[in-house]
């Protein structure tokens, strides 16, 4: 263990995106510093998120992690955690997810909210958080932890954005009004063959209140959700490791289907 003096959320920006840009894992952060809390973490955070802004980066959303109830009992949370997404992060439907770029890429389905409207904390409920979407679309998120064998604790994997790395999301949206969305079930298929199957449900009991959740935290730390903004609302089946010539596919009862083709290089 080093120095605890020697430590800032710098350092831990510093390694993080190095990591990220050569594609190597690392140890948990939190072994070498335990002083690395929730708190701290999500500062980090912010620091690897300006600096991609600073480098040409745009924001463009958020994304939820650990909305699965028993995760979030696991990790001692009572909300779902926070990352930033940005433009170098998305993906257009076809084009293909390039394996080379990535560490040890896994592929989660997600049901997405467009929003109409800004949402800010605190006191955001299922209801106001319904009306402030403009569309639901269907998703597939990349996540690529910079940690060896996606091994964290908490403030790890918060410092490192919540293990962002690629997103899909469906051009066409449904209106969310009238739409079910515990029950909105989705089928995930690796190469044709059904890996996994799970509804909304799974999304903290309710997509619109991992939402919620999520805006009245990220408010705690000065933050919002702006209009405008894409939301991935968390992973509703467990994530499958891919590799190159992989063809993953999700298919919503509502929102329709996307498919991401793995290669290996550009």
């Amino acid at each position: 263990m080093t120095d605890a003096a020697s430590w800032s959320v710098d350092r831990v920006a510093d390694i993080l995106i190095d990591a990220e840009n050569a594609r190597h894992d690392i140890g948990r952060l939190t072994t070498e510093w335990p002083g690395l809390d929730l708190a701290t973490a999500y500062d980090a955070q912010g620091v690897v998120i300006a600096r991609k802004v600073a480098g040409g980066q745009t924001v463009v959303g958020i994304k939820l992690g650990l909305t699965s109830r028993a995760k979030q009992e696991r990790m001692g949370i009572a909300s779902p955690l926070t990352g930033v997404l940005t433009d170098a992060m998305a993906l257009k439907a076809g084009e293909p997810l390039i394996a080379g770029e990535l560490i040890h890429p896994r592929i989660e389905p997600e049901i997405v909210f467009v929003m109409r409207e800004a949402l800010r904390g605190p006191g955001v409920t299922a209801a106001s958080a319904l009306a402030a979407i403009g569309s639901v679309h269907a998703g597939l998120e990349v996540i690529d932890s910079r940690y060896r064998d996606f091994d964290f604790a908490l403030p790890d994997v918060v410092a490192d954005n919540a293990s962002s790395a690629r997103f899909v999301v469906s051009a066409t949206g449904v209106s969310p009004i009238g739409l079910d969305l515990v029950l909105e079930a989705c089928v995930l298929r690796v190469n044709g063959d059904v890996v996994d199957t799970a509804t909304g449900a799974a999304v903290q009991g309710n997509p619109l209140d991992a939402l919620a959740l999520a805006a009245n935290d990220l408010a705690t730390r000065g933050g919002s959700i702006a209009a405008g903004d894409i939301v991935l609302t968390g992973g509703i089946t467990d994530a499958v490791f891919v590799s190159p010539g992989d063809d993953v596919n999700v298919t919503f009862t509502s929102l329709g289907s996307l498919t991401i083709r793995v290669e290996g290089t550009s």
